[in-house]
């Protein structure tokens, strides 16, 4: 099993209980494709560093999980066509 950071922006203009759900997700994406959440780290609604979708800013969020290694891949693929979901990124966590 590797480890992985998935980094997660959120749209702002969601309210907070479609943008948990969205947070939440995610973390089942990892799950069903036998990922395991270590950490989730939310640093709440921050700039943007240019506009997105006419948006200025968004909600931050950074999931660390274990998985094996095509994991990452299929989460894109889902993230990929979530409404809410501005920008994403997974990388492998070196040892």
């Amino acid at each position: 099993m590797n480890k992985y950071e998935l980094a997660l922006v959120v749209s702002a203009k969601v309210d907070d209980e479609v943008r948990t759900a969205t947070v939440e997700k995610a973390k089942e994406y990892i799950a069903l494709h036998g990922g395991t959440v270590t950490n989730v780290d939310d640093w709440g609604k921050k700039k943007l560093a240019y506009e997105i979708q006419k948006m200025n800013e968004g909600f931050y969020y950074f999931i660390q999980f274990d998985s094996e290694p095509n994991t990452p891949g299929e989460i894109e693929q889902r993230l990929r066509i979530m409404d809410n979901v501005l920008r994403y990124l997974c990388v492998k966590q070196e040892a």
